[in-house]
Order: structure tokens, then C-alpha cells, then sequence
């Protein structure tokens, strides 16, 4: 009867022990479960069927377009499954509304569907354009629209603008850019308003010769991921997956080159082991490794969200440098069109002034002077020549200006290379920089090699380089005073060309020098600095198996030095 109480204490703590052991268990268990449940779920992804070149389903009926692509990207890198539902705009917009699906890889950001819906960062800017037949009145405001038929994409951002502000449009919702385009093309409604580089882009593959873009009134729209509202989780997959890509160089590569469908890596769950040992021990072990995995867990979340924070500022920036080409060539059309007709039309007038003057003359010698355009005749006479002449010679600077702007900005593969003369790249890119120069300094001075060496690459890619290391060396000079030399010469014990840029400026201080040519460093961002220049000039020169070396004292100046490999024509 004495063993009676000590058996029974036994086996309470052996129920005990057994009943605290199944509860580790299943905390385990729920812990795995909800690490491979993130892992395992598909994110179902709208997209429009057909919003060419951003996303559309190809001649085999397979989403296309460089979202698809960035979005492929985005789930690689961050070991997420996607799946894509293309449908009408329309559609996809009300199944993200909706629930039906978990995030659409493209949507312009208002403060309307912010209501609605969360945004990443930008990962491209859309510009909205007014198309209209060739023999249409030209509307090139959002006023010119009042009582007009506009065709626009049912619930896309430019039919919830008018309706918004209320604009007197008589609307006309079509499903697709495509669909507006070929009513306004087939002659019917006055204008179409839809996004600028799918309009050019259907434009041309559906050979509507005639529609043309007449009017962009509206601004730059940033253009993103979009998840239903409150989603900030999956919102900040995306984001984080978005900043890796642009820190890469792997978005501007699928911006600029539309590269092969990435596919996506999943991650296979091996079934976790069976629990089969009933050691307090292994019970110890369990716990312990539950605590540890829980604090790594929450130092890696905690770091993650402060690179994200990081990197979206990254990304804004980014997105500005990518959308420079397009802007440029943009703005140089608009730019060319008025000079060309300045250039055209100054000759005629110079011409009716010669006529005109001979009247003016005779009637200066008979009458004496009088008011011409507010002024005496005796100064109009010799100034209206001279304003004449000037405005012709400016017009020619403008037109030599946009071109240059324009082959700076071309990009051109790095694989499009062929034998150049360094010296004249340097005094091209000289000639570029000119204005920066005098403004600067009026010490400059350039010595060139004599009978150099060919350098087989792209030309025009060193020239961008040589540029951004000028304007570089111009913006750290503290007064007109100090000086900038430059010149080219062959280096004796290498088969190497060296173009040195020397500089009398701020100079750069040594714990900076070794961070210059990574990418988003700068120390004039609060100057407009973006931190790319020389992380992009690094990658060219290192494209064509050269060196840029920087040497610099603090408060004396800096020298560069862009080595070359000469071409195998002069061995």
C-alpha cells in the first residue's frame, strides 16, 4: 500500500511529460506549415491581353511583353510562384478589385485607385497621348475635347480622368488600345486617347498610316505593381523584388532589351521528419531550435525591411535614369520641328528685308529718319540684319545641340564595334561639353597624341564616358581660376591608349575614392546628384577591356585616367 502514491506520482509525470512533448509537436508542425505555405502559394497576376509592348498574348496565345518579363524576374529573385490571367482591361481591374486575383504587374497610380488599391515604386512612366486622323482638327488640350466622341479603354486611367474632372467628352469604351485605334483609323469618333508608346506601337503593327499622335496634355504617370487594398505583404515582395532587379541591371536590361522568359525557380519542401523519439532531450533540442529560428527570423525581417526602405529610394531614382533616353528623343522631335522651320523661314525673311530696304532707303534719303518697329530707322537699318543673321546662326546651334543629344542618348548594342581614333572621340565629346567648359574655367587645355593608335569598340559609348568624367572634373571646380588639362597619349610598356584628365577642383576625400564607381554613391545628391554617372561609365569601360584609375588630394585636385586597349590592326 506504501507504493501506491509514488506509482500513481509516476505516471502523472510521465502523462505530463508525454502531453507537453505532443504540444512542441504541434507547434513545430504549425511552424513549418507556415513557412512552406508562403512558398507554395500561387499569386495569381492580371494582366491586359493587349497593352503592347508592356503586356499582351503572343501568336500562341502566351502572356508577352516586358512586364511578363519583369514579373518572371521578380519571382525568381524572390522565390515566389505566379500565375497569369490575361483578360480586357476591365475585367482584370475588377477581378483585383474583387478578390479573383492577387495583383496586376501594371497599373497607373492616382489618388483615385489609391482608394481602391496599393502601389509599388514605378518600374516604368506612361505617357498619355491624344491620336487623331491626319485630316482631323488637331486637339492638342484636354479643353479641345468638350463635345468631341473620344474613344478610351473602358476603365482605364484616361476614363476615369475625364469622368472625374468632367471634361464634356461624349465618351466611347472600347476594351482594348487596338480596338480604339481601328475605329478612329476606320473613321469613326474624333479622337482617341490612349497610351503613347502602345498607340506608336499598334500604330505601326496594324498599319494605321492614318492616325498620328496630335497632344500629350497630360504629365508623366508613374506605372507599377497594384495589389488590393491593405495586401502591404505581397505589395512588399513585389517592391523588394523590383529594387534587387534595378540594383542588378536586370530591369533595364529587360527594358531595354526584352531578354527571354525567365523561369521561375520554386522551392520543393522536403517532408519534415517523423517525430518519433520521445527523450526530454530531444524535446529540449526542438524547443531551443524553435527560439533560435524565431529570433534569426525576426532580425532577418527587421533587415530586409530596412534595405526595402533603401532600395525604393534607389528605384525612384533609377526609374528617372531610365526614362532619360525616351525623353530625350522626345524632346528632341519637338525640338527640331520649330527649328527646322526657323531655318526655313529666315532665309525668306532676310530676303524680303533686302527688298524691303531699298524703299526705306529712298525713303530715309528723301524724308530723314524715322520710327521703324519702335526704334529710328538709322539703327534698324544695320541691326535688323545682324538680328537676322543671329537668330539663323542660333537656330544652326539648337539643331546641332538636339543632334548631339541625340546620338548621346541612342543606345546602341556593346557589341556594335568597330576601329575609332580616341582623339576624335575626346574632341567630340569636348564639343558636347563646351558650354559646361566656359562656364567653368577659363583654364582649359587639350593635347592630343600625335598619329595614335585605333581602339577598336563603340565610339560613342567612350564618348558618353569621356563626357560624364568633363562634366565631373567641371563641377568640382571652386572658381573660374582653376584649371582643367586633358590629353591623350600611348603608354610605352603596354599596348594601351590613355586619355588623363586633370583637374585643379575639390579633389575627393580618401575614404570616398574606393566607393566612386559604385552604383547610387555620390556626394552631391543634394545638388541633383544621382550616384549612376561613373558606375556606368565603369561598366562601359570594362566592356572594352579597359581601366579607369582616379588619383585625388583633397583640396587639390583630381586626375583620371581611361586606359584602352589598342586595336589588334596596329600590332
Amino acid at each position: 500500500m506504501s507504493l501506491y502514491p509514488l506509482e500513481f506520482a509516476a505516471i502523472i509525470m510521465f502523462v505530463t511529460f508525454f502531453r507537453a512533448l505532443f504540444i512542441a509537436v504541434l507547434l513545430l508542425n504549425s511552424a513549418v506549415q507556415a513557412a512552406t505555405s508562403g512558398a507554395d502559394k500561387i499569386v495569381l497576376i492580371g494582366g491586359d491581353y493587349n497593352y503592347p509592348p508592356y503586356e499582351f498574348l503572343d501568336d500562341d496565345g502566351k502572356p508577352s511583353g516586358y512586364n511578363v518579363e519583369l514579373t518572371r524576374a521578380i519571382a525568381e529573385v524572390m522565390g515566389m510562384k505566379v500565375e497569369f490571367h490575361f483578360a480586357d482591361w476591365a475585367s482584370v481591374r475588377d477581378g483585383l478589385k474583387n478578390g479573383r486575383l492577387d495583383a496586376l504587374q501594371g497599373m497607373v497610380s492616382s489618388t483615385q485607385r489609391k482608394r481602391d488599391f496599393d502601389f509599388s515604386p514605378p518600374h516604368a512612366i506612361i505617357h498619355q497621348s491624344i491620336f487623331a486622323r491626319r485630316d482631323n482638327a488637331q486637339a492638342v488640350s484636354l479643353a479641345q475635347l468638350k463635345n468631341k466622341e473620344v474613344v478610351v479603354q473602358k476603365n482605364g486611367i484616361m476614363h476615369d480622368y475625364l469622368i472625374l474632372n468632367n471634361v464634356g467628352a461624349k465618351l466611347v469604351t472600347v476594351d482594348t488600345h487596338a480596338d480604339a485605334l481601328r475605329q478612329l483609323a476606320a473613321g469613326k469618333h474624333d479622337y482617341a486617347l490612349v497610351a503613347n508608346l502602345p498607340g506608336l506601337y499598334l500604330e505601326k503593327e496594324l498599319g494605321l498610316s492614318n492616325i498620328v499622335p496630335v497632344g500629350q496634355p497630360f504629365q508623366a504617370q508613374k506605372y507599377g505593381y497594384a495589389v488590393a487594398k491593405g495586401n502591404v505583404e505581397l505589395l512588399a515582395q513585389f517592391s523588394e523584388g523590383l529594387a534587387i532587379l534595378i540594383n542588378t541591371g536586370r530591369q533595364q536590361a529587360i527594358y531595354n532589351k526584352w531578354l527571354g522568359p525567365l523561369q521561375t525557380q520554386g522551392f520543393s519542401w522536403k517532408e519534415y521528419g517523423k517525430v518519433a523519439a520521445i527523450l526530454a532531450a530531444i524535446l529540449l533540442l526542438v524547443l531551443s531550435a524553435t527560439v533560435v529560428w524565431n529570433r534569426m527570423l525576426r532580425r532577418q525581417v527587421n533587415k530586409r525591411t530596412s534595405e526595402m526602405r533603401i532600395q525604393q529610394q534607389q528605384l525612384i531614382q533609377a526609374d528617372k535614369m531610365s526614362s532619360l533616353g525616351i525623353l530625350v528623343s522626345g524632346v528632341a522631335h519637338e525640338i527640331n520641328n520649330p527649328t527646322g522651320l526657323l531655318l526655313l523661314n529666315l532665309p525668306i525673311v532676310h530676303e524680303a528685308w533686302l527688298d524691303c530696304q531699298e524703299i526705306l532707303e529712298e525713303r530715309y534719303e528723301q524724308q530723314g529718319d524715322f520710327m521703324l518697329g519702335g526704334l529710328a530707322y538709322s539703327t534698324m537699318r544695320t541691326e535688323i540684319p545682324a538680328m537676322i543673321t543671329d537668330m539663323n546662326d542660333g537656330a544652326l546651334r539648337i539643331k546641332r545641340i538636339v543632334n548631339d543629344l541625340k546620338d548621346f542618348s541612342r543606345q546602341e548594342s556593346v557589341d556594335s564595334r568597330s576601329p575609332f581614333n580616341l582623339n576624335d572621340v575626346v574632341a567630340a565629346a569636348i564639343r558636347l561639353a563646351e558650354n559646361s567648359i566656359n562656364s567653368s574655367t577659363d583654364r582649359f587645355s587639350v593635347k592630343y597624341c600625335s598619329s595614335p593608335p585605333l581602339v577598336t569598340g563603340n565610339a560613342q559609348r567612350i564618348e558618353q564616358v569621356i563626357i560624364n568624367l568633363i562634366l565631373n572634373a567641371c563641377q568640382s571646380l571652386q572658381h573660374r581660376g582653376n584649371a582643367i588639362e586633358m590629353r591623350t597619349f600611348k603608354l610605352p610598356q603596354s599596348q594601351q591608349i590613355c586619355l588623363q584628365i586633370t583637374d585643379e577642383g575639390c579633389g575627393i576625400e580618401e575614404r570616398n575614392l574606393t566607393r566612386l564607381l559604385d552604383p547610387f554613391f555620390t556626394t552631391r545628391r543634394e545638388k541633383g546628384g544621382t550616384g549612376l554617372g561613373l558606375s556606368i561609365s565603369s561598366g562601359i569601360v570594362k566592356a572594352h577591356e579597359g581601366e579607369l584609375l582616379f588619383e585625388s588630394t583633397p583640396n587639390s585636385g583630381t586626375t583620371v585616367r581611361l586606359k584602352l586597349p589598342v586595336s589588334g590592326e596596329n600590332l
